[in-house]
């Protein structure tokens, strides 16, 4: 009997939504380089939004997720920072230090909208490589 438990095992993400997610990652690399850290988050989510719909791609901000609970749709607060394509979520943080929270609000976030593919972005870092966290469901 094996005692470790199995690895969950994923579907490939379709290329199209790999698409949109590229043009996530280019966009939040431009803003990055243009304002650099240190600026609030508002700033880099419209900014980001800006740069994506210049590249003909649908970016919605601050999209309303209610929670299903019980079978009454309640109305949480929660929002998606940005819904590309309505394929990929953005959550959009300027932070000394990321904290394990924010992955957590990503996966909640992924789940609940059924959303596949979601970028954590921290703009508050020298070089922004080391602020972008993938994460798949």
């Amino acid at each position: 009997m094996n005692v470790y438990p199995r690895k969950k095992v994923f579907a490939p993400i379709p290329s199209d939504v790999e698409r949109i997610g590229k043009v996530v990652l280019d966009a939040a690399y431009k803003v990055h380089t243009v304002l650099g850290p240190g600026l609030l988050e508002s700033v880099y989510r419209v900014a980001m939004k800006h740069v994506i719909e210049t590249n003909g791609v649908s970016a919605e901000k601050e999209v309303e997720l209610p929670v299903v609970f019980e079978g009454v749709t309640l109305e949480s607060g929660l929002r998606i920072d940005l819904l590309v394509n309505k394929c990929v979520i953005a959550e959009i943080k300027s932070v000394e230090s990321m904290n394990p929270v924010f992955e957590a609000q990503l996966l909640t976030y992924l789940r609940l909208s059924k959303v596949r593919l979601g970028f954590l972005i921290n703009f508050n870092v020298p070089h922004l490589k080391d602020g972008i966290k993938r994460m798949v469901v």
